[in-house]
């Protein structure tokens, strides 16, 4: 098979899956693939090879299969994923998040099982960042409109005025009721850095329950790759070029059956008096982060604690980020900086590609 063909293609299909997309969001900077994904296989063009591409979680979600490749078992999947987002979006009025935040302040909401799970586990990766990850993000979110048609620049003073709000310390949870609480009206969760993790790993435990051995997984750029490829070798995933077009890669991940996930400040932003805004706030201060970084990367083996884990280190910054990923042995990260430059931790196997950017 020649792989150049193959590269080509991808990239006429993404370009094709962002047209579609900006119809849906409206939004020509709601950039939220992270990744081009690229597999060196002489057996990725099989007959039994099926993919299925469909807007879900407000992204692009493609789910490739290698083998048993069957309409059913594509709609057990994105049946789930349609699941997940509509107990957890802050955009649909019914969901179980929309209810917790209408009720901010005033009674706990009782929550499906799924929705509890996920808002439990923001509130360890909250708590054990410090709140650099805070799924109470919710206000200043939408202060910065920052997911919507006209994100701005708040005040300062508005920013100060909401600050209080955001504190996941303030989030009560009730596990005998199953419910969630919001002591303070105005107060808001917001899920989305961790709910395409989670609909991630439930579309790989789908999979690997219909007994399906290889598959590919992306939901926006949280991405699984299962099982192992036909002739052994590593999957190869590319890490997106930050400041470079989508498709664009800086280097070139060799991984067995893992996750891979990244923040960067190219994912959401928008720009105002030449200056560049991105959808990575921190917490405590209200402003998106400004510490160096451009992305950070993590491939770990649960999608869920990829996704929080990509966040909260982007947030914290290297020095602080590698401390809280000394937490997590399993977990390998790679980080690009604003000067080209490109740190990775330990045992992982990486091979940089582009010559604009150099290693630590």
């Amino acid at each position: 098979m020649d792989y150049r063909k193959e590269l080509t293609t991808s990239r006429i299909n993404r370009r094709e899956l962002f047209i579609r997309s900006f119809s849906f969001t409206r939004r020509n900077n709601f950039f939220v693939i992270l990744f081009f994904i690229f597999i060196f296989s002489f057996f990725s063009c099989a007959r039994d090879e099926s993919s299925r591409i469909e807007l879900a979680l407000g992204t692009v979600c493609s789910v490739t299969l290698y083998e048993n490749g069957k309409d059913i078992v594509f709609d057990k999947i994105f049946s789930r994923i349609n699941e997940i987002e509509n107990l957890m979006s802050v955009n649909i009025n019914s969901s179980d998040i929309s209810r917790i935040n209408g009720n901010a302040g005033l009674t706990p909401v009782q929550v499906h099982e799924d929705t509890y799970k996920v808002i439990k586990r923001a509130l360890y990766f909250a708590e054990i960042s410090n709140g650099a990850f805070d799924p109470a993000v919710g206000p200043l979110v939408a202060l910065w409109g920052i997911s919507g048609d006209n994100p701005s620049v708040p005040s300062h003073e508005k920013i100060i005025e909401t600050l209080p709000l955001v504190n996941w310390r303030n989030v009560i949870m009730d596990n005998q009721e199953q419910s969630v609480f919001l002591t303070r009206t105005g107060m808001a969760l917001d899920l989305g850095a961790i709910a395409k993790g989670f609909a991630a790993d439930e579309t790989a435990k789908i999979i690997k329950n219909e007994g399906i051995a290889r598959a590919k997984i992306d939901l926006g750029g949280n991405i699984i790759m299962l099982g192992e490829k036909k002739d052994k070798s590593p999957w190869r995933v590319g890490i997106q070029n930050p400041g470079g077009s989508r498709g664009s890669i800086i280097g070139i991940l060799r991984i067995p059956e893992k996750t891979v996930v990244t923040s960067g400040v190219y994912e959401r932003y928008f720009e105002e008096n030449g200056a560049h805004y991105h959808h990575l706030f921190s917490p405590s201060l209200g402003y998106p982060v400004q510490n160096g970084l451009l992305s950070v990367t993590i491939i770990t083996g649960v999608s869920t604690d990829a996704d929080a884990l990509s966040t909260a280190v982007f947030v914290l910054g290297y020095e602080k980020g590698i401390s809280l990923l000394e937490s997590f042995p399993e977990a390998q990260a790679v980080f690009v900086f604003e000067d080209n430059s490109v740190s990775v931790t330990g045992g992982i196997d990486f091979m940089l590609t582009d010559k604009l950017f150099y290693i630590k």
